[in-house]
């Protein structure tokens, strides 16, 4: 048997941190916006004739085999620490090679661990005889990657990684849900740059700084998350409206507010790009993830998404990505 998934990864618009449990407890009508982007993570798992079990990841030039009868070994194993906690977690009993890839940059704040994560359970649920239902999905990845990062993670990415397009994401006492944002995509794709700074970066370090502020009761933290719902809720209308100039001034004003946050949510090489894509027709800057490096998303004047990619691409170790919107979530395919 050959399977193949993939997943999306995705651009964090508004709300971003906010997702983290228990956070969003503390501020009402907490939500995220975020869409998912042709940038994909893959898993293909193909089954053996004989009991071994061989783990590969393209992007890390990593691969390890063991014995099936050894599954439960994969249980603390640090190498390629997050396919073996899943398949420990499946407990698959036939043989077989599973391999990864993602077209992202390592470490570049566009949830490819957490898209990575989706394709895999995708992938082992499908070799496991679909044990869960596809609603499980997030519940096991969001638990299993808190294993690995061993900080709580937030929820918005597997969201994006599992249905596509543009999303806003609901939360609070009565759960979680998500809401397909109906709005102009051709526009939403002519807007926006995405530029990889070339520093890679660490969610788990920053996050959990800021989880912990929050709940020890830090009074400024709370006002900042108050401004980040509201910054997710506004995102969403001027989106369902169609509202562009609207999107922008959303975003611009939010970006002061996302950098009190922590003085890790950009670098040096990170503020020179901004101010060089504002200098070239961007209106807003969107750091991706938690920041400390990784990408960064531009929300462009019309028309000038090519003059500010063209100036960002002559800055030292930046990188333009290539992208576009993905309306497809997790694809599943079995021969």
């Amino acid at each position: 048997m050959l399977i193949e998934t993939s997943a999306p990864t995705r651009v964090d618009l508004a709300g971003g941190t906010i997702d983290i449990p228990p956070l969003f407890l503390f501020h009402e009508g907490a939500s995220t916006v975020n869409f998912a982007v042709s940038m994909r993570a893959y898993c293909t798992i193909e089954t053996r004739d004989d009991s071994r079990i061989l783990l590969r990841s393209i992007d890390q030039n990593q691969e390890f085999e063991i014995a099936l009868d050894d599954i439960d070994s994969l249980k603390n194993e640090p190498r390629l620490e997050l396919l073996s906690k899943l398949v420990y977690f499946f407990k698959p009993e036939v043989g077989f090679t599973m391999t990864t890839r993602s077209e992202a940059p390592a470490g570049a704040g566009l949830a490819g661990s957490s898209t990575l994560n989706i394709a895999c359970i995708g992938a082992l649920n499908k070799l496991v005889g679909d044990r869960y239902t596809p609603d499980r999905f997030i519940p096991i990845a969001a638990a299993v990657e808190c294993q690995v990062i061993k900080v709580p993670t937030g929820y918005q990415d597997y969201y994006s990684a599992q249905y596509g397009g543009v999303s806003s994401i609901h939360f609070g006492p009565a759960g979680m849900h998500r809401e397909a944002v109906d709005c102009d995509t051709d526009t939403l794709e002519r807007r926006i740059a995405i530029c990889y700074t070339g520093e890679p970066r660490n969610s788990g370090t920053n996050n959990w700084e800021i989880t912990k502020r929050h709940i020890d009761g830090d009074k400024e933290i709370h006002e900042i998350f108050d401004g980040i719902r509201d910054t997710a809720v506004d995102a969403r209308n001027a989106l369902l409206k169609n509202d562009w100039d609207a999107v922008g001034t959303v975003l611009k004003n939010a970006f002061p507010r996302r950098k009190r946050l922590s003085p890790n949510i950009t670098t040096p090489q990170m503020d020179h790009l901004i101010q060089t894509a504002i200098d070239n027709g961007a209106i807003a800057a969107k750091v991706c993830g938690a920041g400390g490096g990784g990408c960064i998303a531009f929300y462009c004047e019309d028309g000038r998404r090519g003059d500010v990619e063209a100036a960002l691409a002559a800055q030292d170790g930046a990188k333009v990505l290539d992208w576009t919107l993905a309306n497809d979530g997790l694809v599943i395919s079995v021969s």
